[in-house]
Formats: structure tokens, C-alpha cells, sequence
């Protein structure tokens, strides 16, 4: 059957379009049309099960309703947990979320932000690749809200949420160098993004005030798992003499306990373990993985709170926030020199 438009409304009930338009709309009585009309029209709409166009009201109103969240893979449980708190807030005050990941790919980002702008999104919320900054910076021009979290871009001055990576990574590392660990490796992917160039310096700088060497080992992401653990696994043969290793995601680091058990390393006896973004593996991991923890539901309601204000302010020349917040560094068995026993 064929989608009814207001015109086939108007022509069945010989009433002009823009009185059906504005009853469709809730304006009938700021127009003074009569109580009866808008009976006629709202019973044959209910009969014929009319739902307005979304886009064509969008046009008409300015407003979807609806923001785009971009990050960058949603099956990742940081991104999913952020991506459901959001999607609840924004509920709560009258919008939906699309989301979609961009893969850390700067193309189909680019593809993806113009879906986005041919749904006229109210807004937008990204978790940005490299290379972005001049369609952001479009966006930005074109008066769109967007709010930027996990990571920033220099060169684009908007709205951004993101950790302390720097200092979170310098503390977990010193914890290590108070544990006794003398050579600390760090694995993490090859990225020039700021949380993780902000990582890496905070692990060099806790070597750097001890005198430690570093040891650091960039991979390139990939969705194929083996292509993580292989460079993973060839690096710790290559260097048998460390005793500690520092993860800079949790994806590096699941990847890193599978070739940790494979190789037959006890942890953390032969090797002490720390990773970035703590989650339920490393809890059930034996012994538990000491991991840094990012606060997603601060996170979340962060970028949400700057998002709407900005959706609700009619100025877009609000001064933009940058919002950082602290992480917690949950110290388990992974990470802790066993006690030896005091001889008698």
C-alpha cells in the first residue's frame, strides 16, 4: 500500500493542505480551526494509519530529534557501557541515538558524518580518527552541536570529555617501580591520537624519574585478533628478561593474557601484568589483572550534560569546555610481589 502524504489527506477530506498540515502539527488552535474539523481529520488519520514523514518534518521544524554517536567499535564493552548510558540520558530528555562505528577509519567516518547531515542529526557526539578536523571543523561552521570524548583534536576547538591518560598511565607505571619491577614493558597500538600519545608519555615519564630503560612495543590494530597476538607474542620471546608488562587498552591487553598463558608464563612470578581499562576479564583472570578504571558513567553524563546544553542554548557561542576527569587504578594480584617467606 502506498504511503499516504498529507496531499492525499487533504484531497480525501476536501480541506486544504495547510489546515491538515497545521491540525498534523498541533496548531489548530493557535489557527482557530474549528474543534470539529480537527475531529474529521484525526479520525480519518487514525483509520488510515498516517505517520508523518520524519525527514520531511525535520525540514519543517529544524529539529530530528535524533543525535549521531560515532565511536570507534561499538562491540568494545568502554565504548558499549558509554553508548547505552548516553542513549538512556538522551531518552529521558526527548532524543534518540544512532550509532555506528567508524573503526578508527578516517573515510568511512567521513562517509558516515554525511549520512548523519542527510538525517539532519540535532547533534553530534564522536569518539574522532585522524584526518577528521576539517569535517568536524564544517560541522562546527555549520552551527552544529558537537561534542567531542576519549580523545580530541588540537586543531578543532569544540566541546571535548576525556581521562587523565597521562597521569593514569605515570601512576600505574610508578606502582610498578615501587613493586621492585625493574624492566616494564609497554604494548599498546600504534596510534597518534592524544589519549594514546598522553599514555605512552605518562609510562616514559615514571622510567624516565627512575632511570628504568623503556621497552615499548606499537601495534597496528586490526579486527583479526591473530595479528595482534603474533607481534604480541614474537616481542615477549624477543625480550625474556622482562618482569612486568603494561597494557594500553584492554583489547591489547585480553589479546596479551591469551599469549601470556599460551607461552606458559605464570603471572605474576615470571611476569607482572597492568592494563589500561579495567573490565570483567581482568577481574576473573587468575590472579585478578591490576587495571586502571575509566569513570564511563561520568563519561557518559559529561558529554550528554554539554551536549544537550548546547542543543537547548540557542547561542552556538558558548566558550568551548574541556572537560578531564580522573581514573581509579584497581591494584590486584597481577601486579604484586609475592611476599617471601622470612626464614626462621
Amino acid at each position: 500500500m502506498k504511503k499516504l502524504s498529507i496531499v492525499d489527506i487533504a484531497n480525501h477530506l476536501n480541506v486544504s493542505k495547510t489546515t491538515i498540515s497545521f491540525i498534523l502539527n498541533g496548531r489548530a488552535q493557535e489557527k482557530r480551526i474549528g474543534k470539529d474539523l480537527v475531529e474529521r481529520v484525526q479520525k480519518f488519520v487514525d483509520e488510515v494509519g498516517y505517520k508523518p514523514n520524519s525527514l520531511a518534518k525535520s525540514l519543517r521544524t529544524g529539529k530530528s530529534n535524533i543525535i549521531g554517536l560515532m565511536v570507534e567499535d561499538i562491540s568494545n564493552p568502554f565504548f558499549a557501557s558509554i553508548a547505552r548510558l548516553i542513549e538512556d540520558r538522551a531518552y529521558k530528555n526527548g532524543y534518540k541515538i544512532i550509532y555506528c562505528s567508524t573503526d578508527n577509519d578516517t573515510q568511512k567516518t567521513r562517509e558516515l558524518i554525511s549520512m548523519f547531515r542527510d538525517r539532519h542529526v540535532d547533534g553530534y557526539i564522536i569518539a574522532p580518527p585522524e584526518g577528521i578536523e576539517d569535517d568536524i571543523s564544517s560541522l562546527i561552521k555549520d552551527g552544529m552541536p558537537v561534542v567531542l570524548f576519549d580523545r580530541h583534536l588540537p586543531k578543532v576547538n569544540t566541546d571535548f570529555v576525556e581521562i587523565d591518560n597521562l597521569f593514569s598511565t605515570y601512576n600505574a607505571t610508578m606502582h610498578l617501580v615501587q613493586q621492585g619491577y625493574k624492566n616494564i614493558a609497554y604494548i599498546t597500538f600504534a596510534s597518534n591520537q592524544t589519549q594514546m600519545q598522553a599514555r605512552l608519555q605518562g609510562y616514559k615519564n615514571a622510567l624516565d624519574e627512575n632511570g628504568l630503560k623503556p621497552f615499548i612495543q606499537e601495534i597496528v590494530f586490526s579486527q583479526d585478533e591473530e595479528l595482534i597476538m603474533a607481534p604480541l607474542s614474537a616481542f615477549l620471546k624477543k625480550h625474556k628478561n622482562l618482569d612486568a608488562v603494561f597494557f594500553g587498552t584492554n583489547h591489547v591487553g585480553t589479546c596479551g593474557l591469551k599469549v601470556i598463558n599460551s607461552l606458559g608464563l605464570t603471572v605474576p612470578n615470571d611476569l607482572a601484568l597492568v592494563s589500561f581499562d579495567d573490565y570483567d576479564v581482568f577481574k576473573l583472570f587468575s590472579p585478578p589483572v591490576s587495571a586502571i578504571a575509566q569513570p564511563i558513567e561520568a563519561i557518559a553524563d559529561s558529554v550528554i550534560t554539554v551536549l544537550l546544553n548546547k542543543l537547548n542554548t540557542s547561542s552556538q557561542h558558548i566558550s568551548s569546555q574541556s572537560i578531564i576527569l580522573k581514573t581509579d587504578f584497581n591494584i590486584r594480584g597481577s601486579s604484586k610481589k609475592a611476599e617471601k617467606a622470612v626464614a626462621k
